[in-house]
């Protein structure tokens, strides 16, 4: 069986690894980012008829901020999100499947306040459909430590949870001069695939955005040689 490499931030890290681990996988895990808060100005409650919410980060990074948005429902981007939300003290208007895009083509008119990440797909509102972008955390790019270069250089699985960790990933794998030839990624979405770009030994996509399916999908990788 080969190992599993886990890149995700923390907290969501620890998750993954301890349910991979109880699928009897060998696993690695190993953030590829760090995540931290930054300044943003919180604009009024009144303005706006919901949040959009595309990351469970952004409500353990929001900060003091948050708490004069309680009274805005929440659009999440998927089930962990909206549970998240839910724990902050947030109603739930609707939870997304699919990713951001989706979510905000079905939203109602309106205007909708997007708390995010720096790193955050641009959207494309339908009309009546007003955005509104504020920025409250970071990830900082961590070099892939020398011993999961080995790792990766014997042949392992990589699960890939999104865009930015993908084309990092690749990036240090180009740093480090690592042949793609035994590495196999496991990915959230197709567009995270994109990103890793090509030359990788094999590249599956989830059934569906959920760390389950993500799991399931990279147990049988493991297991394929």
């Amino acid at each position: 069986m080969r190992p599993l490499v886990v890149l995700r931030p923390e907290p969501g890290n620890t998750a993954t690894a301890e349910a991979a681990r109880a699928l009897e996988l060998i696993v690695h895990a190993h953030p590829l980012f760090a995540m931290a808060p930054v300044p943003w100005v919180v604009p009024p409650a009144s303005e706006f008829d919901a949040i959009l919410a595309g990351s469970a980060a952004l409500f353990r990074l929001g900060g003091a901020g948050l708490d004069a948005l309680r009274s805005l429902p929440v659009h999440a981007v998927g089930e962990t999100t909206a549970a998240v939300a839910q724990g902050s003290g947030f109603a739930i208007a609707g939870i997304g499947e699919g990713g951001m895009e989706p979510l905000v083509a079905q939203l109602p008119p309106g205007r909708y306040l997007r708390i995010a990440g720096e790193r955050h797909v641009p959207l494309m509102p339908p009309p009546g459909v007003e955005v509104d972008t504020r920025v409250v955390y970071a990830a900082r790019g961590l070099p892939l430590p020398p011993a999961l270069a080995a790792t990766l250089a014997e042949g392992a699985v990589v699960a890939l949870h999104s865009g930015e960790a993908a084309g990092h990933f690749a990036a240090e794998c180009v740093r480090l001069k690592l042949s793609r030839e035994r590495v196999s990624l496991a990915c959230l979405a197709s567009r995270i695939a994109t990103k890793a770009g090509e030359g990788w030994q094999s590249v599956e996509i989830a059934g569906a955005r959920t760390d389950q399916a993500l799991l399931a999908l990279a147990a049988q990788m493991c297991q394929t040689v």
